[in-house]
């Protein structure tokens, strides 16, 4: 006859078993993917072609560069780079590689060996080399590195062994390393390259991507949804969340709906007008950081009218930017943009005021000949940003102050993808444009923007005397002389008047109390690693 469990041992299995059942359903909670709501469709998955917020949010969660930022700063931390050096004459960078780092294994590559030498010398050598096998087989505009005239910045790369890669450069400059921390810069993989070239799909590296980072991807669809899946050979710690969702909605308004509802986790920033939307929400928390940004409006250098630089200031001066403010930033937490960057990035000119003169613009529209005014197209944003939540709002208000001084303005705008595009081929005459940076350093801002290497087509700033500081201040090593060279070039720049100078804003980000690793970065940008859901 069996006798009945003692009391401690019918205890101790009750233990045993709860124990058993809260084991068994922690993964099943933990098992929900995280889900994102996104403001805008990526553009595609190659890194270095695209230098948007919304693409460079997507593929931040794939892939990975020799360096990256500690998170919620701008501390340079390696990442793929397990360490690197910098010669004195700040000319000579070396890296030595991470051992052990898995490219991802999809149902189209699956990798035979880990990341080496190659897969840099593979990734840079499609920046600085238009003839390699991969470029002539798919020619493509590295947009960021073009801009930062990465090419003829390098005098050459060195493969020193399978684990080191020497970056030599004709110039000392003290920012290299930094710019290889950003999206642009992120490691692709060699052998996958190779794979494409042989199947002649060299062009599916910007449909199907293969990184190393967090995440890889595993299905899109344009303006709707990217479903991404944690990558169980990812080279740090394993993913709680078994999945990230980019749920991508155009319309704040809606954004704001979902995460009300439960239906995405963390959201993209708000606009000021949506913040008091969730003020006395106990399962939301909305996390804000005075971002290093600026909204700005970007003329056509090249093409009447705006080729003119009275044209040009008088447009500027013509801008009632305290009405727009209290239009587009109720809250009071944005201010207006001088410069070329925000003020609490080190050379930031305190001397530069902006003006709002129509007497004087109309002036100068007399002086350029156009004494009776002109017609001009104004391109809105069509995406919310920050800096800029609601680029119809904005360009109606500017419509109405340029109509005060003659000036009859047509608003135009597109979808994003196709917005872009149409302005990079310069079919504008001013266009609603921004940035975001992640280093603190004004360079950031100043090279990829305004220097003569991102102005092939002659759409952009390209100013010898402007040039000349900047290119000085890059290879400066003294920090005062590098803040007056700044300076100085901001005098050049708001003389010019290349950009209708906007607004600097802090960004919010709405995320949900069940959330878990959520840091802001000082961009305003989003990282998941390590982000997971009750």
């Amino acid at each position: 006859m069996r006798r009945p469990p003692l009391p401690w041992l019918k205890l101790k299995l009750c233990l045993i078993l709860g124990i058993a059942t809260a084991l068994s359903a922690a993964p099943a909670l933990a098992a929900r993917p995280l889900v994102y709501c996104a403001d805008a469709s990526p553009e595609g998955f190659d890194p270095g072609l695209w230098d948007s917020a919304s693409t460079n949010t997507a593929n931040r969660q794939m892939f990975q560069g020799l360096l990256g930022f500690k998170r919620g700063t701008t501390e340079l931390v390696p990442v793929l780079a397990s360490s690197w050096s910098v010669s004195a004459d700040a000319k000579t960078f070396t890296f030595t590689l991470r051992e052990g780092v898995k490219f991802h294994t999809t149902p189209y590559f699956s990798p035979t060996r880990t990341l080496n030498a190659d897969d840099v010398m593979f990734t840079f050598g499609r920046f600085i080399d238009p003839q390699s096998p991969f470029n002539k087989a798919f020619p493509a505009t590295f947009v960021y590195p073009q801009n930062m005239g990465l090419a003829r910045m390098l005098a050459g790369i060195d493969r020193v062994d399978d684990r080191t890669v020497r970056f030599r450069l004709h110039n000392p400059n003290i920012t290299f390393a930094t710019n290889l921390a950003m999206a642009w810069a992120s490691i692709q993989s060699a052998e996958y390259g190779a794979q494409l070239l042989q199947q002649g799909r060299a062009s599916q590296i910007n449909n199907q991507p293969v990184g190393t980072g967090p995440y890889r991807f595993k299905s899109y669809a344009k303006d709707n949804v990217l479903r991404l899946q944690a990558n169980p050979d990812y080279w740090r710690a394993g993913q709680v969340s078994p999945g990230l969702i980019f749920s991508i909605s155009r319309e704040p308004t809606v954004r704001v709906l979902k995460l009300l509802a439960g239906e995405c986790q963390v959201a993209a920033a708000l606009r000021d007008v949506d913040v008091s939307s969730f003020d006395g929400r106990s399962d939301v928390n909305v996390m804000k950081v005075q971002a290093l940004n600026i909204s700005y409006l970007s003329f056509n250098l090249k093409k009447p009218p705006t080729d003119q630089r009275e044209v040009r200031e008088a447009l500027d001066i013509a801008i009632d930017r305290q009405a727009i403010f209290k239009a587009l930033f109720p809250r009071g937490d944005a201010m207006q943009a001088v410069s070329a960057f925000p003020p609490a990035i080190p050379g930031y000119n305190h001397q530069l005021k902006n003006e709002y003169n129509p007497e004087r613009a109309r002036q100068l529209l007399a002086q350029a000949g156009f004494p009776k005014g002109l017609d001009i197209d104004l391109w809105a944003l069509p995406v919310s940003r920050p800096t800029n939540p609601n680029g119809q709002l904005m360009a109606q208000l500017i419509q109405q102050d340029w109509a005060r001084i003659g000036v009859k303005a047509t608003i135009k705008t597109f979808e994003w993808g196709e917005y872009l595009k149409r302005a990079n081929k310069g079919e504008h005459s001013v266009y609603m444009s921004g940035w975001s940076g992640e280093t603190g350093d004004a360079d950031e801002f100043l090279t990829p923007n305004l220097s003569c290497a991102s102005n092939r087509s002659g759409i952009k700033f390209c100013n010898p005397a402007f040039e000349k500081l900047i290119d000085e201040a890059r290879i400066s090593t003294d920090p005062q002389r590098r803040n007056k060279l700044y300076e100085e070039a901001q005098v050049i720049f708001k003389r010019e008047r290349p950009w209708i100078t906007m607004a600097h804003s802090t960004v919010y980000v709405p995320v949900r109390k069940d959330v878990h690793g959520f840091v802001m970065s000082p961009s305003g940008s989003v990282d998941f690693e390590g982000v997971y859901r009750d």
